[in-house]
């Protein structure tokens, strides 16, 4: 039995893990955390999310929860993730990161732990957005710069970042596949008179409405034809479910920083 700690577990998707976690047969609930100025401190994790009480109070200290866990899973805000992180660390605590929208210094703080616990950082646990990944790369390394590739977006009204990490690490792939710099080819936003598109552009469109869990899709518009590549999600335990995935796989790993990928095995693969 694994013992797993949820870090953010008041959020939609700490309450999704939650629910997860105790329909498993080989997972147990050993801690969830929540902010400390959290109206939820006190409560059973179990009850908040609606599977019954689970014997689990939501606490707020990161550090307790570690050295109660075989795993901590971690879907904050990034404000929360270096104490996370640190916690980890100073208790030899494996960890999946699903906090999105880290700055460079963040990443620098997620290189650090990685060289002293396992860690699985992903912008999205959804096996089928690991394979889309991977298929733009394919098709971004077989079209020539003639096919024009955006990349769209769309998630609830309540999304904090734009564009999301996964249309940014689907943008990456699409990049490394092509030889070229992200940064450099990225284009954001399109207002008033913008010109011709420029070849090799890659464009992000960003919507925000409503309750939409999470579509992406790549766009390869060349003349007379276009390919898309399309995931769209319709439930938050989608993501859950590759979240627990990735803590059965990292448990007993050793130091090191992994993505889905590795998780399922992909890597190997190769190319």
């Amino acid at each position: 039995m694994i013992s797993v700690g949820i870090l953010g577990a008041g959020g939609r998707m700490g309450q999704a893990l939650v629910a997860e976690v105790a329909g498993a047969d080989d997972l147990a609930l050993a801690a969830a955390c929540v902010r400390p100025d959290s109206e939820q401190l006190g409560q059973d994790a179990g009850l908040q999310c609606g599977v019954g009480a689970l014997g689990v109070r939501l606490a707020a200290d990161p550090a307790q929860a570690a050295e109660h866990c075989d795993v901590l899973i971690d879907f904050t805000l990034p404000d929360a993730l270096e104490a996370n992180l640190a916690a980890a660390v100073a208790a030899g605590t494996p960890i999946v990161i699903g906090t999105t929208g880290l700055d460079a210094a963040r990443e620098a703080a997620l290189a650090k732990a990685a060289s002293r616990v396992p860690l699985v950082h992903a912008a999205n646990y959804s096996s089928g957005v690991t394979l889309l990944r991977r298929l733009a790369a394919i098709a971004a390394g077989a079209l020539a710069d003639d096919y024009d590739v955006e990349i769209l977006e769309a998630h609830h009204r309540a999304k904090r970042d734009a564009p999301s990490g996964t249309a940014l690490a689907l943008g990456e792939s699409v990049a490394a596949a092509r030889g070229v710099d992200l940064q450099t080819k990225a284009v954001r936003a399109r207002d008033g008179i913008t010109g011709a598109r420029r070849a090799g552009d890659i464009g992000f469109q960003t919507l925000r409405g409503g309750d939409i869990v999470g579509e992406h899709t790549v766009l390869f518009a060349g003349d007379g034809e276009r390919i898309e590549l399309t995931h769209r999600a319709s439930s938050r335990h989608t993501f859950a479910r590759g979240a627990l995935r990735a803590a059965r796989w990292l448990v007993g790993r050793s130091a090191g920083r992994y993505d889905m990928e590795d998780v399922l095995g992909l890597r190997d693969a190769g190319n």
